[in-house]
């Protein structure tokens, strides 16, 4: 071990330490807990920390590795999972008062398989209302660990947060318009969105059906994709999960990226961000030509229509996900929810048509342009994270839209494309702002591109030092803030 701080090595790094017998998984539980007690009252990622079953599994861990029975890279490793995945006797909120006594008597498969690859689940981590946008105003809200006073990302923030902040050594999150982009580019760790069925959905609570993805995070290339190579595959408990064969996202690593075709469309890329950010997202195009890869000239396919065809989509299949308690418990809901389901309640057939045809066309286009090259290159979307205020965290929707309008009027454009269309993305950091905010490119590929994704995310990444720079503990330790204040904290 060099003289990081344990809770900063990667993934593979403690999972080298703990299969050589270098590092006991009771020991790094331990020390997990203890920092998670220490740093988490102010963070507030975590909505239930699971100390007892944790360490219950560390012991297993322990004996079984010291025996001589390894299960892989995840065994012996902490991590934690977002609260819409189901736990077996678990409280499953999904951010929402309405399900604060739910209690699964099972476990969802991607639990079930980190499970069964040794990993020990430290608890389950905080979100959005529903997995939307807005949060509930009686629940914990995630500080960004760089700055308290900055957006987190969206609803897989407590994943983003506890992942950048050392609280965790990989997280599960997930993505119906960006919700494992925006806060890994917010709080600068890698996140992958992987293809639509891909990783089953079995066992989670759904947002939107037919866009929800489920995907890993974690603080370095390598580390998400050891944790996909554990939970992708094929589920008959999920019908709309792939029966490709495996991933091996890992074996894609550490090969470079000479000759690869990397696309760019200037325009779609560098229009109205923030000057900061195109400088870098400059400097990241010049390290993946410095690499080998060749930059291709594309163009993105038009996105008019597009964000209403998703926020259409968005709100009709949550209302019916959330039909077991809206409209008869709607005012348990807090004001971006609730509203977001009475637009949903709203959706008429000749809507709901319109938006499939419209998403039909542009993921059409969308491929025959991914098809041409081994990826796309562009930003993230949740990147610099902008200073939150009462609307951005659990204001109504109206006020709630107008502020990020106002903050940051193209994040969904590097982000809704790849939902509708269910194809893969990885993002990962790739700068500091003046004032010490993380930047972060995006991979975006064909279906079922995961390996090369990860194969050109670990190509920059090895070349550049961002994913070795952390929060700075001394801008958030010691302070105490709580939902009702997050307008204070901008301040």
């Amino acid at each position: 071990m060099d003289d990081r701080p344990l809770h900063y090595l990667s993934l593979r790094e403690v999972a080298r330490l703990l299969a050589m017998r270098e590092l006991s998984p009771v020991e790094l539980t331990e020390r997990m807990l203890d920092r998670i007690g220490q740093v988490d009252a102010t963070l507030k990622s975590y909505a239930t920390v699971t100390a007892d079953q944790a360490l219950a599994a560390a012991r297993v861990a322990e004996r079984e590795i010291g025996r001589g029975t390894y299960r892989g890279p995840l065994h012996g490793v902490p991590v934690a999972v977002k609260d819409l995945c189901f736990t077996k006797g678990v409280r499953t909120m999904g951010g929402t008062p309405v399900l604060r006594d739910f209690v699964p008597e099972i476990d969802a498969t991607v639990v079930s398989r980190l499970l069964d690859a040794g990993a020990v689940l430290l608890g389950k981590l905080n979100l959005t209302e529903g997995a939307m946008a807005g949060y509930h105003p009686d629940l914990d809200v995630p500080l960004n660990p760089w700055d308290t006073g900055r957006w987190p990302g969206m609803s897989s923030s407590g994943s983003g947060v506890a992942t950048a902040a050392g609280l965790c050594f990989g997280a599960i999150g997930t993505d119906t318009g960006g919700s494992i982009r925006f806060p890994s580019s917010a709080c600068g760790v890698v996140g992958l969105k992987p293809t639509y069925g891909r990783v089953s959905r079995f066992g989670l609570l759904p947002l939107a059906e037919s866009l929800d993805h489920v995907g890993p995070m974690a603080r370095e290339v390598g580390d998400v994709a050891v944790m996909l190579d554990v939970v992708a595959g094929s589920d008959p408990k999920d019908p709309t999960c792939l029966r490709e064969p495996a991933v091996h996202a890992v074996a894609s690593t550490r090969v470079g990226i000479e000759g690869v075709r990397i696309g760019i469309d200037r325009e779609y890329v560098f229009a109205a961000i923030d000057p900061g950010q195109a400088v870098a997202f400059g400097e990241v195009l010049r390290v993946l030509a410095g690499l080998g890869a060749h930059l291709v000239e594309v163009r993105f396919p038009d996105l008019a229509g597009m964000n209403e065809a998703w926020a259409t989509l968005c709100d009709y299949e949550a209302t019916l996900a959330h039909a077991a308690n809206y409209p008869s418990r709607a005012g348990e809901y807090g004001p971006y929810f609730r509203e977001a389901l009475e637009a949903g309640s709203r959706v008429t057939p000749e809507q709901l048509a319109d938006a499939g045809t419209k998403r039909t066309a542009f993921s059409a286009k969308l491929a025959v342009v991914l098809e041409s090259v081994d990826a796309l290159v562009c930003p993230s979307g949740g990147d610099p994270a902008w200073p939150i205020t009462h609307e951005l965290q659990v204001g109504g929707r109206q006020a709630y839209h107008a502020a990020w309008a106002a903050a940051a009027p193209r994040a969904t454009d590097f982000t809704f494309p790849m939902n509708l269309a269910g194809t893969p993305a990885i993002c990962l950091p790739c700068g500091f702002s003046a004032d010490g905010l993380p930047y972060s490119a995006q991979f975006a590929g064909r279906r079922l591109s995961e390996g090369m994704l990860c194969r050109i995310a670990d190509a920059y990444e090895q070349a550049t030092p961002w994913h070795t720079v952390h929060p700075d503990e001394g801008a958030w330790l010691g302070r105490r803030l709580t939902p009702r204040q997050i307008d204070q904290a901008s301040s």
